[in-house]
């Protein structure tokens, strides 16, 4: 057995070291397409500036758009006093502002949590989950969340998100640099090397964004499970919330997530895809069952 806090530990130094490598990554990337192209110090700097206020105005958005695109609606504090008095108290015990809170009329039982700060924070839940889980199990499923608010994981995975746009961007670039030439005239041996790099690097950067934004997500998950499972002193109720989606994804005859994209999936409490989707290939979750046997064998 572990404790909350063992996990909690493992799992953050996972992810910043998983984050380290994709940022060590990312310049990498940036650096050869700048090379390829025959610039300098200037150009490499010019390229991080331009990535820098990308990612800015994606900070700053990102939450606004992820509840539109989810059709998320503020919640009727009378209406939902349940739900609001959970949350208070999980605001209190992370002492954290009270995030905003969001219904989404969706039968499929998840919620995400958004926000580009602690103090500018939403939580959202859909009306499947409020009406399957039972006050404990729903109170683990929002400390897992309010977790993820805490230890400013929303910001962390933006930040990943963004290096992947990014990288993929660059990598197109470095196919047409190979298909269409390039490289600043340079028609010489090494120019075509260098074009034979440019190639392969764009054609695989993508990939390597993707495994390790998938493996940043993934750990970011345990550690919130984790960090729910401590704040609430009860992960058996976690991992019974899970068990109930577990079973609730197994029904043939239960509908897909609506509203959710590949973008959006990875801020869901679970996968919002069903289990034979075609995202699922990718999909920035751990296995619901791994996720279930964490959270048992805590204490």
């Amino acid at each position: 057995m572990t404790s909350f806090f063992d996990e909690i530990a493992r799992n953050r130094i996972n992810s910043l070291l998983l984050m380290a490598v994709f940022s060590a990554f990312f310049t990498a990337v940036i650096y050869l397409f700048v090379v390829f192209l025959g610039g300098g110090p200037i150009s490499f700097g010019l390229a991080i500036l331009l990535v820098i206020i990308y990612a800015l105005v994606t900070y700053y958005t990102g939450d606004k758009l992820v509840l539109a695109v989810s059709r998320a609606k503020l919640a009727d504090p009378t209406k939902y006093r349940g739900l609001y008095g959970i949350i208070e108290g999980l605001a209190s015990a992370t002492q954290i502002p009270m995030p905003k809170v969001y219904i989404i009329e969706d039968p499929t039982p998840n919620a995400f949590a958004t926000g580009r700060s602690k103090k500018l924070s939403s939580i959202a839940v859909t009306t499947g989950i409020l009406s399957i889980m039972s006050r404990n199990e729903l109170t683990g499923v929002l400390a897992h969340e309010m977790s993820h608010v805490a230890d400013n994981d929303v910001q962390f995975m933006t930040i990943a998100i963004v290096f992947a746009g990014a990288i993929g961007i660059v990598s197109a670039f470095m196919r047409n640099i190979f298909f269409f030439g390039g490289m600043g005239g340079d028609n010489n041996r090494n120019g075509g090397i260098l074009l034979l790099i440019a190639f392969v690097i764009g054609l695989l950067a993508p990939f390597f964004a993707l495994l390790i934004r998938l493996a940043i997500s993934r750990k970011r998950e345990y550690m919130a499970d984790a960090n729910g499972a401590r704040l609430t002193r009860d992960p058996h109720s976690l991992a019974n919330a899970l068990k109930k989606i577990r079973d609730y994804e197994r029904n043939p005859n239960t509908p897909q997530m609506q509203n959710v994209n590949e973008i959006t999936a990875n801020l869901y409490f679970a996968n919002p895809f069903k289990p034979e989707s075609f995202a699922n290939l990718f999909s920035t979750h751990p296995p619901i069952e791994e996720r279930i046997k964490k959270l048992e064998a805590m204490y």
